[in-house]
């Protein structure tokens, strides 16, 4: 079946086989688009797939390092390494981005944000990006698309592997870990330590007149993160699957605040999985979990506050399939979000009880995935969201692709009730998308144009009139991406172009100004080379001139960095790597007075078993 597969099977597939192929033209298989298993190209939405042999050669040294380079994403940053990082997807807002880590929904319930800057670039497995509405299948929050994080899984004989990474600003990272497995068994156990002195983060100016973060504190603001991943899981003769996940980071941050300047963090996902067929088209998961979002803040050391949140969810899925080339999807999810700590929340928690479908089929040179999905909301009542998709295969390896589909997001509870800055009168955000493309693949590589349209109403800013929150906004995004991948012989190239107007669309001033933080146009041009032992790349990623408020009267600057790469494995296990990054010493920022590292390095020793 060319659209979709046996969902077990390739489940089976994705586990415990590489999906890092010799032949990097063979698509990796996905599971984020439509919560099934299926190829990425068989894929009817826009879907960028990072893999483990991606992180590697690109030499990522955080998420952030990993998504900058995506089609139709766009990053801020508070100040460099492992400080506060937005991901702004084909022009919504941060929080209109629903992230999950092994199925499991993460984030924070008070900010409904998350940090990405936190999660360890060296426990990932693969990250799949899919642009566009997700709320009728996956809910709240996923109004420009949803990113999940896949932790190592085990995949061969029981080996184990680490590196050693130095850079600029003292910074040092050690990573060990032990992994196996095979179609019956499979254990991954990872732990990494990260720790950098830093850079500036922050050049702000002090009240009444101030800005950024409202003091003036030219130190370096360093980082430590520690973190532990466990998957492991067992496959039985019934087609029966069980499997539990575990990822704990934690460490200290500092940064520059005129209230709070160092923090305590902390983050945690836990998660179990059973998977079973009832009858040979009958395949069911039942996946329950828990993420957790802790902070404890100072100011010089002196303590100030404390930040927890919590998520525990709980989804029961069904995937029959009635006829050949035909798949149908239905379940119910359960999440329940707390806050609790220093802060007086009014509402501290609430929950969600949703039932979802899904209809995909392919007749002739047609596919279709039809999906719906209602969320009773225990604040917000009932939101009903659906989606439609089709494709049309023009010729071998060529197709046309439509889609449209309504979101929605639930505000948060700083929203709704954090002091001096909550509403509790706000009324959910929505949306509703359309997008038109076309993509190839060949021998050579894969292509592909999208041009789309989401316009969301309700939109929550902040009104300076009232002093609070507010559905004061709307906003009409229009945008065009075009990628390209090719490889021939030995070379490797991969390019992308996005182009977007994220218009503001409220009725007062600002109506037409460009919404804040989003820059307008996105370049990447990646090139590699392997000859021998020896490997080597360069990327170019560039920017245009963003806005940093509302009013689009404090801009920032286009800019564009170089980075270079390059690696040699004297032999099968052991790796040597160096990478600099803005070679050209670039001074930018993408969050106004929050600075960006100027021309850094790393230099890496990699001990891996090649596979067996």
């Amino acid at each position: 079946m060319r659209m979709f597969h046996n969902p077990a099977a390739l489940l089976l597939a994705v586990g415990c086989t590489s999906i890092f192929a010799a032949d990097e033209s063979v698509a990796p298989v996905i599971i984020t688009a439509t919560r099934v298993a299926q190829s990425a190209d068989a894929a009817l939405a826009s879907v960028t797939v990072i893999t483990r042999a991606d992180l590697e050669r690109e030499q990522a040294q955080s998420v952030q390092d990993a998504l900058r380079n995506v089609a139709g994403l766009s990053l801020d940053n508070n100040g460099g390494m492992g400080k506060a990082t937005s991901v702004f997807l084909r022009g919504t807002e941060s929080d209109h981005v629903l992230v999950l880590v092994d199925g499991i929904k993460v984030g924070s319930a008070s900010l409904g944000t998350t940090s990405f800057q936190d999660i360890p670039v060296d426990q990932i497995e693969r990250i799949e990006i899919v642009r566009g509405p997700r709320s009728s299948l996956y809910g709240s929050e996923a109004i420009g698309g949803v990113i999940q994080i896949f932790t190592r899984r085990g995949h061969r004989q029981l080996t184990p592997s680490f590196s050693v990474d130095v850079g600029s600003h003292d910074t040092g990272k050690l990573t060990a870990g032990i992994s196996g497995g095979d179609a019956e068994n499979w254990i991954n156990f990872n732990l990494s330590t990260l720790s950098t002195a830093g850079i500036n983060a922050c050049s702000g100016k002090p009240s009444p007149n101030g800005g950024g973060c409202y003091t003036v504190e030219p130190d370096a603001d360093g980082y430590r993160n520690h973190s532990a991943t466990l998957r492991a899981g067992h496959r039985f003769d019934d087609d029966t699957e069980v499997e539990v996940t575990t990822l704990r980071t934690q460490g200290h941050n500092q940064f520059d605040g005129s209230y709070v300047n160092e923090a305590d963090f902390a983050q945690q996902v836990l998660g179990a999985q059973l998977r079973f067929s009832p009858s040979e088209l009958w395949h069911a998961t039942l996946l329950a979990g828990q993420s957790r979002d802790d902070s404890k803040n100072y100011l010089d050391s002196a303590y100030k506050n404390t930040f927890d949140t919590r998520r525990d969810t709980v989804s029961f899925q069904n995937d029959i399939a009635p006829a050949e080339n035909q798949l149908a999807t239905a379940g119910v999810d359960y999440q329940k979000d707390s806050v609790s700590g220093t802060t007086n929340y009014d509402v501290a928690t609430r929950d969600n009880k949703a039932v979802f479908v899904q209809y995909q089929f392919t007749a002739g040179n047609h596919d279709v995935q039809l999906s719906a999905r209602s969320d009773d909301n225990q604040q917000f009542d009932r939101h009903n969201t659906y989606g439609l998709m089709v494709g049309h295969d023009l010729a071998p390896g060529v197709r046309l692709k439509a889609s449209y589909g309504t979101a929605f997001k639930a505000p948060t509870f700083n929203e709704l009730y954090y002091p001096g800055f909550g509403n509790d009168a706000l009324v959910p955000e929505k949306s509703r998308s359309g997008e038109f493309g076309i993509d190839g693949r060949s021998a050579w590589g894969h292509w592909s144009v999208a041009t789309y349209e989401t316009q969301v109403s309700d939109l929550i800013a902040y009104d300076a009139t009232a002093r609070a929150a507010a559905n004061i906004a709307a906003a009409r995004i229009v945008g065009l991406e075009t990628t390209v991948a090719a490889h021939i012989e030995t070379w490797a190239f991969n390019a992308n172009v996005t182009l977007l107007h994220p218009e503001n669309r409220a009725t007062d001033s600002n109506r037409g100004n460009v919404l804040p933080r989003r820059a307008e146009q996105i370049a990447n041009l990646a090139i590699s080379h392997r000859f021998g032992l020896i490997d080597w790349g360069a990327a170019l990623h560039a920017e245009g001139r963003r806005y940093d408020d509302l009013a689009n009267t404090n801009k920032l600057g286009g800019y564009a960095t170089l980075d270079l790469r390059g690696e040699y494995a004297f032999s099968p296990e052991w790796m040597l790597q160096a990478r600099v990054a803005n070679l050209f010493d670039q001074q930018y920022q993408t969050a106004r007075y929050f600075n960006q590292d100027g021309r850094n390095y790393f230099f890496t020793v990699r001990y891996q078993p090649s596979e067996k």
